[in-house]
């Protein structure tokens, strides 16, 4: 189509030269509007996302959200996972820890509780009244499978 545009754009030139050649530069040319056109896409070809709209948000834990890693000499985040009556950590239904993160919770109170930081049968006192990061009443899976 662009071909025969030019050939006539020649021929016109040569007929009517006494017309402003500039007039009908190529820039010049009007061409039907891009709507008319026929594209080789189908327009009903389906739309590739980069990503699901629908997907859900990933679930982590409390300390993976945060990038925050166990250390032994932090007693007073280690107490919130240890029951304040028996001194057990609290299991992972119930503190929505990863298992990676859980694991090194537990060995973390087990290192503080030999370098006697925390207390082995209780929650330290001094950290009752810390807020909650999790409700050990109401477990966040039901059960522990």
């Amino acid at each position: 189509m662009l071909s025969s545009i030019r050939t006539r754009f020649s021929v016109a030139r040569v007929i009517l030269g006494y017309i402003n050649k500039d007039a009908f530069a190529p820039a010049a040319i009007c061409l039907p509007h891009p709507r008319n056109y026929t594209t080789t896409i189908d327009s009903n070809a389906p739309i590739e996302l980069k990503e699901n709209p629908f997907a859900k948000e990933k679930i982590q834990c409390v300390l993976c959200k945060h990038g925050i890693n166990p250390d032994y000499k932090n007693v007073q985040l280690l107490s919130q996972f240890q029951s304040p009556y028996t001194g057990r950590v609290y299991g992972r239904h119930i503190t929505g820890l990863c298992q990676n993160r859980h694991e090194q919770v537990e060995r973390e109170i087990i290192k503080a509780q030999n370098a006697g930081l925390m207390p082995t049968y209780h929650k330290a006192v001094e950290f009752l009244n810390d807020p909650k990061l999790f409700d050990p009443e109401k477990a966040i899976r039901p059960h522990k499978y």
